[in-house]
């Protein structure tokens, strides 16, 4: 049974997918490992350096080695890295062609090396679910364009917008998400082979030549220098993670508290079942929001933890690599349950434009005390404006009625105005959404949609 949440029978699939652990299971690991060393074996044969039949066992070998996995956990614990061990199975599964397995290279490389390999996968499928994801934003904006509900600023109903201009706000970040992972790999895509100190000595001239061929291979980038100890781009993979998780969270917290009895406005998906309580048969929780707030806060931990690994000492490091071991695979584990359940909440997201309404109402205009003053400024001059509809705003607040109605008997405004009719106008919501329907629109054309 799995100690941990990422492992758990219970727990894994609300942390991770099956698809992400499928890339950085040990067997996928290992696997890795075995594609670099194979790689490495390939380009030195191109070289010369490696006779071309040895290269050719050693790529059959690895096609059918078993590899003995408790054999291999063994000597890992013992060695403290596990690329020693596994190239002494695939040395001697290899035979005489073993004895080229592995040349000029050091573990760190091979390590980082497949790594990368993991890293590109991972980087396929987030940035597939995160288009998943803009696609149905695209369609909650455009639908919801022009339906308006209460703009909240510290938690107060502050000016009118639309659920549409929201889904868009929403939506700017996932576009600039999508062109941050396309702007990233080519910082973050390095092949690694370098040697003991990084200076390639162990094979001496021609090792540059025989690492490009290498990440040729591989279809990986060939650094300008070693990175063994310069570790920006592994650590803006999972800072690239943050930020998407960071921009989920937000929007797990505005359907959170949207979804809460005193809103109303919408609802996650349901399933029977979903979200249910023990004792409280009426609970329909809002469960993927959660699940995505708390990747979000937990995938900011592992940030923090990568920034610190950044700090190597000399030319190998004394323990900061090993932080990676822990954060990456968590990292795109956490990141892939947060748009899973995106994909899940929003695609079936239940929006409820009545109660929208009617909370739009529910400070009998005072939402929109700011469209009155704005009209009556010109006449009146700003700051007087102001203080005469705060003063009925005052009146509204502690004697109760409608905004509009208290303004109505207000000369100076009804003058300024033009008439109690434009008052009533001017203290319908619907009738201040701003930009709301053209900033859509410029997001929508933004995002090719």
């Amino acid at each position: 049974m799995g100690s941990t949440v990422f492992d758990s029978v219970l727990f894994r699939d609300m942390f991770g997918t099956a698809e992400m652990r499928a890339v950085f299971t040990d067997e996928a690991l290992v696997g890795r490992y075995i594609e670099a060393e194979v790689a490495l074996a390939r380009a030195q044969a191109r070289l010369g350096v490696v006779p071309k039949n040895a290269a050719e066992t050693i790529e059959a070998a690895a096609k059918s080695i078993k590899i003995d996995f408790d054999k291999l956990r063994h000597e890992t614990e013992i060695v403290g890295y596990p690329i020693l061990p596994l190239v002494h199975q695939l040395s001697e599964a290899a035979g005489e062609a073993g004895r080229y397995v592995h040349w000029g290279a050091t573990t760190q490389d091979i390590m980082d090396t497949a790594n990368v390999l993991q890293i590109r996968a991972a980087l396929q499928i987030v940035a597939r679910d995160l288009r998943e994801v803009r696609d149905i934003l695209v369609a909650m904006a455009r639908k919801y364009r022009d339906t308006p509900m209460a703009g909240r600023t510290h938690l107060q109903q502050a000016l009118p917008v639309t659920f549409g201009y929201k889904a868009a706000v929403w939506l700017s970040s996932i576009d600039r998400h999508i062109e941050r992972v396309d702007q990233a790999l080519p910082r973050i895509l390095f092949g690694e082979f370098s040697g003991a100190a990084g200076t390639l000595a162990s094979v001496g001239e021609g090792g540059l030549e025989m690492q490009r061929l290498f990440c040729e291979e591989l279809g990986l980038h060939q650094p300008s220098i070693t990175w063994h100890v310069a570790r920006d781009g592994i650590a803006e993979a999972v800072t690239l993670l943050g930020l998407i998780t960071g921009t989920l969270g937000k929007i797990a917290t505005d359907v959170m508290m949207l979804s809460a009895t005193e809103f109303g406005e919408v609802s996650e998906p349901f399933v029977p079942g979903r979200g249910a309580s023990s004792t409280m048969p009426q609970k329909r929780n809002p469960i993927s929001s959660e699940l995505m707030l708390a990747a979000a806060k937990s995938v900011r931990q592992h940030v923090a933890a990568m920034l610190d690994g950044m700090i190597h000492d000399f030319e190998r490091a004394t323990g900061p690599w090993h932080l990676e071991w822990v954060s990456l695979p968590e990292s795109f584990l956490l990141t892939a349950s947060s748009l899973a359940n995106a994909k899940f909440m929003l695609a079936g997201l239940v929006v409820h434009e009545k109660r929208m309404l009617e909370n739009l109402d529910l400070t009998h205009g005072l939402i929109v005390a700011e469209a009155v003053m704005m009209a009556a400024a010109p006449q009146l001059g700003r700051q007087h404006a102001h203080d005469v509809v705060y003063d009925a705003c005052r009146k509204a607040i502690e004697g109760g009625g409608q905004l509009a109605d208290i303004l109505a008997e207000v000369p100076e405004i009804t003058e300024a105005l033009g008439g109690k009719e434009a008052i009533r106008r001017h203290c319908d919501p619907a009738n201040y959404l701003g930009l709301c329907g053209p900033m859509v629109d410029r997001v929508l054309s933004m995002s090719g949609r």
